[in-house]
């Protein structure tokens, strides 16, 4: 099967029969051993338009039986993959950066409808995403070992990676591009195989996107898509399978708990990319301006959706309320609607139920003292739409700065020292992404190597690339993605002892 390229379109050209198209042209069968095909029990499940709550499409939902299916397959070329030249595997994964960059006018617009982005932030994941098969196509062909001669000079070390195995993906909703790319990239570029589990909310730019690998010249077998209604279904026999030899996951904290957990049974490589509560400090000698325009990048990227979303702003007594001030009124110009206006800022939740623990957040926390300065509460209508919302004056114990909010809300509260500052940013379980903002590098430099966070951003409010190790610490997970770490994720080490050939 071959997608058509569709002709690039403007945001205004976006019409009912262009999204009907793109619907049509998406496979909802089950990926397996390169066949779409329906589930073994005839199962689906509908997928909905969070800007409107109508049904979008309807997928196949993979069982047990698929999800071990889908291992056979990965499991029988698992050998011939690890042994397929790295710069095969590299042309196949540049082919699939080509191919999602020329389609990537179809990933916005499906992104858009299944997840609710605006569509100018959906380009821009497509070229997040695809950046991600260009770098590990550079990577696969620089994975380097060593060889060398032990101290004493009586054996030499010879070292080589080796990829680990067939390897269960389990991408979250929030991107659903950018997280498929990130994971099965440098899975395929290390020579794994791979089942990939999208999210049950948002699987439809991952079907169009395993079509693209095949229509790159994956072989059979390399990638399987399993989307199913029950994660458990899917993740359960597989961790419990010999011939899995690794999972990596994106999404809440409790379950990825649970993952480890049952992959503990047959001592799996994990990586898990957790929860976050990222902190945004903004110092007295900051540009307030230059923190502004950071805050509304790292809040509102996604509708404030992602794990590296700011999520407590931290900032000195002596500038809170000039801050406060202007990010506020930024906040209360965006325009919100369905992601297809091109006058969008801002797009729905994803589900009634996400909505619903935002606005709790809100509630708690005004009922506990705080201000909503702009916003507060859901917008009238359909869809799943959150009015894009500051809290000032927030109580440090106030929940909505202990928790995870994913929603358009930033509540603001204050420090009067940097050491102030380091605590509260410290008083969390998580570590996942934190952002600074000084003009004093010193300053910055001495709180980077006091918080414990992952990822810090100096002066920067959007840090992440395909360049760079994305990972946190603490509750927020293991392992990195992306940079030249991200390979490494997928590979074992395996030492050769060589007796000294000069030896007598």
């Amino acid at each position: 099967m071959t997608i058509s390229l569709s002709p690039a379109v403007s945001p205004a050209s976006v019409t009912p029969e262009r999204e009907a198209a793109l619907l049509a042209s998406v496979p909802t069968g089950l990926l397996i051993n390169g066949q779409w095909r329906e589930a073994s029990d005839g199962g689906t499940f509908d997928v909905h338009d969070p800007a409107t709550g109508e049904v979008l499409a309807t997928v196949a939902s993979a069982t047990s039986e698929d999800a071990l299916a889908a291992l056979d397959a990965a499991d029988a070329v698992q050998a011939s993959w690890a042994r397929t030249a790295p710069r095969v595997r590299a042309e196949i994964l540049r082919r699939a950066f080509d191919l999602v960059t020329e389609r990537a006018e179809d990933f916005a617009l499906l992104m858009t409808l299944e997840m609710g982005k605006p569509l100018a932030e959906a380009r821009g994941e497509v070229t997040y995403g695809a950046e991600f098969l260009r770098w590990f196509s550079e990577e696969t062909v620089r994975d380097y070992g060593r060889y060398l001669t032990t101290p004493e000079g009586k054996n030499k070390i010879l070292v080589q990676h080796k990829p680990v195995g067939p390897c269960l993906l389990i991408t979250p909703w929030n991107f659903p591009l950018a997280m498929a790319t990130r994971k099965v990239a440098p899975a395929i570029a290390a020579g794994c195989t791979t089942v990939l589990k999208p999210a049950k909310l948002t699987p439809l730019t991952a079907q169009l996107f395993a079509q693209t690998m095949l229509d790159a010249g994956l072989p059979a077998g390399v990638l399987n898509v399993v989307p199913s209604a029950s994660a458990s279904g899917i993740s359960g026999p597989l961790l419990a399978d010999p011939r899995l030899r690794k999972v990596s996951f994106t999404g809440s904290t409790p379950v990825g708990k649970k993952l480890m957990a049952n992959a503990a049974g047959n001592v799996l490589r994990t990586s898990m990319e957790l929860g976050g509560n990222a902190p945004f400090i903004v110092f007295e000698d900051a540009d307030l301006d230059k923190a502004v325009e950071g805050a509304m990048a790292a809040k509102m990227r996604n509708m404030g959706e992602a794990c590296t979303a700011a999520n407590r702003f931290l900032v000195h007594e002596s500038v809170a309320q000039e801050f406060t001030a202007k990010f506020a009124a930024a906040m209360g110009s965006l325009a919100t609607g369905r992601g297809t206006d091109p006058s969008t800022q801002v797009g729905p939740l994803i589900d009634g139920g996400a909505r619903d623990d935002v606005h709790a957040l809100v509630s708690a926390a005004v009922d506990a003292g705080a201000t909503a300065i702009t916003g507060g509460a859901p917008v009238d209508g359909p869809g799943y739409f959150y009015q894009p919302t500051v809290l000032g004056n927030v109580p440090n114990d106030a929940d909505v700065l202990r928790q995870e909010i994913f929603g358009p809300v930033a509540p603001v509260t204050t420090f009067a020292t940097e050491e102030d500052a380091i605590r509260l940013a410290n008083a969390s379980e998580y570590g996942l992404a934190s952002y600074l903002y000084s003009r004093d590098f010193n300053r910055l430099l001495r709180v980077a190597e006091q918080i414990e966070f992952g990822m810090v951003g100096f002066n920067a409010g959007v840090i992440s690339n395909a360049a760079a190790p994305f990972g946190g610490v603490k509750q927020s997970g293991l392992g990195r993605e992306g940079g030249s770490e991200g390979i490494a994720e997928y590979t074992t080490t395996q030492y050769i002892g060589i007796a000294d050939p000069y030896a007598n």
